[in-house]
């Protein structure tokens, strides 16, 4: 019996052979502005070395340095090795006109020019930001070849689409560690990521030490937060790879951890404790308190000390605005005021915040709630309700960022978050002046269910295909070469410890009881997490934040790329375009799905946490007998019995249902098959 190790190959190889496929390009991610590739390929050896010529600082050699100890661990290459020389015969040219910001900035040139031949690179940039890029395309163009490691000779004139290519870490319903956070920047370097977006405040925890105000993490964090040194530290560490870091503390709803410590910023009566319960709850900071405006102006105050960047965001999202509606101190500032809803009531409590955020010399970036006519023009929306508020803002004379369509959390494939552009639907119809309006996007990784260990996994590798988008052309867009890079890609982010693939696997073994957890394997590589919001809908109690993320539903990745695998298989073999010798192969797969839950019945008894996907496995192995039955139909070219079918189908109405809050993803493509043995639509290639 072949291990489920194998299948994975198995179908990758089948696919490439059997699929017609673009011109073959180095596997770069996000694709250049530019590219043309040339004839030959530099070696990379230990005799591989750096010269530097132009502009120098610290910070440019230690963006080298940076380059260096990823090609070392990217080939094996010992340290004593690779190094940074003065000679002009180094195999790696460095010209760098300028220095960037000390303080990164919106909008520096990130531009870069590379051209590698076999007699050695060069890469040129005005900026220092650009010689990062540069280097991150050539860490990314290494690969193994005959004789030895190498990088294709090519020529690359890139720069970015946007000027914001953003990721969104929610570290305030699950507290995250501060190095898994760093492995993060790393890969958001890897693929010209430019902007970290630290959510840090939420119902469920306030992360980070406020001096000025000690109760905060003190009383709202279960002791899970960042010091004032460790953001530091983060902030340099971002830095030294070109990111910029915007720290977000959400108010005046999403609030409930500030008001722990200080009940008298709220706008009910309390008293208040850490929420465990996900979703939109009442607690909200009370706008019509003068001392609601002085304690954030002191901590405002702080934080704009403590975080360098220009931009500071408040959040304002989801005020369901009950507790205001409950306090008559409230209604009545409301009519003296004449505000007509809470609406107005919110757009006064931003002003004012705006004026302390500019105060503190920043600028305001909210949640797309904030958008309001008096909204001064400097403050920056964000959309997650789509483009059409994102054009809105652009109309008023407000710059904004999409994250519609980009939440990492909703277990999309990656091909619904590439199909999302920020320049699309109602953003496409702005003027040319008004586009410049739109500085780019972000993807975001909302917290709920990630925690240190799985994090990773709902970030990579789908994050390089929407960093994809925001960084090149727009016209790049062609969704098999998109796969086929991420895939390479996501190996490569291997090399800088983040554990979206190699983590896996003991998740899996800590299922199964710490043994081989092959046969699990084979169910949870065809197997997804259920879609939007649907867990919280599927749970047999609410889901807290206390709650262990160590289930099927955990350790499943967020889109099965076999299940992909399987069905552009299925799909060339329904259209007639399965070469010869493809069909046995995958028969064997549909046999290892056939026979795979008995290989996994004797782990039901053993472990608590795997007894919940029996039926699924079961379903599994029904697939498996009904797509080998349906091949036997279409070998032999007769027409399967119209009963058979019809239970068959039937069946698999039932097999598509959610099960253990998990989707068996394979489904649709053996329905295929099986519609193609009634039909007579495919024939399968003469033994």
């Amino acid at each position: 019996m072949r291990t489920i190790f194998l299948i994975v190959p198995v179908l990758t190889s089948l696919i490439s052979s059997c699929s017609a496929q673009v011109q073959r390009m180095p596997a770069l991610m996000p694709v250049p502005a530019h590219m043309e590739a040339r004839t030959g390929e530099l070696l990379i050896d230990p005799s591989f070395s750096v010269a530097i010529t132009g502009h120098k600082d610290a910070r440019l050699q230690r963006a080298v340095e940076l380059f260096l100890d990823h090609l070392r661990r990217q080939t094996g290459i010992t340290a004593v090795d690779l190094r940074i020389t003065d000679s002009s015969k180094a195999a790696l040219t460095i010209s760098c006109e300028n220095a960037s910001k000390d303080i990164p900035e919106l909008g520096e040139d990130e531009s870069y020019k590379l051209d590698v031949s076999s007699s050695g690179a060069k890469l040129n940039a005005s900026t220092t930001l650009g010689v990062m890029r540069g280097l991150q395309t050539f860490l990314q163009l290494v690969h193994t070849g005959p004789s030895g490691f190498v990088v294709p000779a090519v020529s690359i004139d890139d720069k970015p689409r946007f000027a914001w290519r953003g990721l969104l870490v929610d570290v305030g319903r699950h507290y995250i560690p501060i190095e898994v956070l760093k492995r993060n920047l790393d890969g958001m370097a890897a693929v010209k990521l430019n902007v970290f977006h630290w959510h840090i405040s939420d119902y469920q925890g306030f992360r980070i030490e406020s001096k000025k105000f000690p109760k905060l993490q003190e009383m709202g964090s279960d002791g899970l937060f960042y010091t004032q040194d460790e953001v530091r530290d983060f902030i340099a560490y971002a830095r030294d790879r070109g990111i910029r870091i915007v720290p977000e503390f959400d108010m005046p709803g999403h609030s409930t951890s500030w008001f722990v410590g200080y009940p008298e910023l709220a706008s009910g009566p309390g008293p208040y404790q850490i929420e465990r319960t996900w979703g939109v709850l009442n607690p909200a900071m009370d706008p019509t308190k003068e001392y609601t405006y002085k304690f954030l102006d002191g901590f405002i105050g702080e934080m704009a000390k403590l975080f360098p960047d220009r931009f500071f965001h408040i959040g304002g999202d989801e005020v369901n605005g009950k507790e205001w509606d409950a306090n008559p101190k409230i209604q009545e500032f409301k009519r003296a005021h004449g505000m007509k809803d809470n609406a107005d009531l919110q757009a006064y409590f931003n002003k004012r915040v705006e004026q302390i955020v500019s105060k503190h010399g920043k600028t305001m970036v909210g949640w797309d709630e904030i958008l309001h006519p008096d909204l001064p023009k400097s403050a920056v929306i964000q959309s997650w309700r789509g483009q059409e508020s994102l054009a809105q803002a652009a109309k008023q004379g407000l710059r904004g960022l999409l994250s519609s369509g980009y939440y990492l959390d909703l277990m999309w494939p990656t091909s619904r978050h590439y199909a999302v552009d920020p320049m699309s639907d109602a953003a496409a119809n702005l003027s040319p002046e008004e586009q410049k309006a739109v500085l780019g996007g972000e993807a975001c990784m909302w917290g709920e269910y990630v925690v240190g260990e799985n994090i990773d996994s709902r970030i990579w590798p789908r994050a390089a295909a929407i960093a994809e988008r925001l960084w090149s052309p727009q016209e790049v867009r062609d969704v098999n070469s998109m796969y086929q890079r991420m895939e390479e890609i996501s190996q490569k982010l291997d090399w800088l410890g983040l554990t979206h693939n190699s983590g896996y696997v003991p998740m899996l073994r800590r299922i199964v009881g710490n043994v081989d957890p092959s046969a699990l394997k084979a169910l949870v590589d065809v197997v997804e997490p259920v879609k939007e919001y649907n867990r919280e809908d599927l749970a047999s109690t609410p889901p807290t934040s206390t709650m262990p993320l160590n289930r099927l539903i955990d350790a499943a990745r967020p889109e099965s790329l076999p299940a992909r695998h399987f069905s552009e298989l299925v799909d060339a073999l329904v259209a007639g375009n399965l070469k010869p010798g493809m069909e046995p192969q995958l028969r064997a797969v549909l046999e290892k799905w056939r026979e795979n839950h008995t290989d996994l019945q004797p782990f039901f008894e053993q472990s608590f946490l795997i007894k919940e996907v029996d039926s699924l496995s079961q379903n599994l192995s029904a697939l498996g007998a009904a797509g080998l039955a349906a091949l036997e139909y279409l070998d032999r070219g007769e027409p399967a019995p119209a009963a058979w079918v019809s239970q068959q189908l039937s069946a698999i109405d039932q097999i598509k249902k959610p099960q253990a809050q998990v989707l068996l993803v394979v489904a649709p493509s053996v329905q295929k098959l099986i519609e193609a043995s009634a039909g007579q639509t495919a024939a399968l290639p003469a033994k």
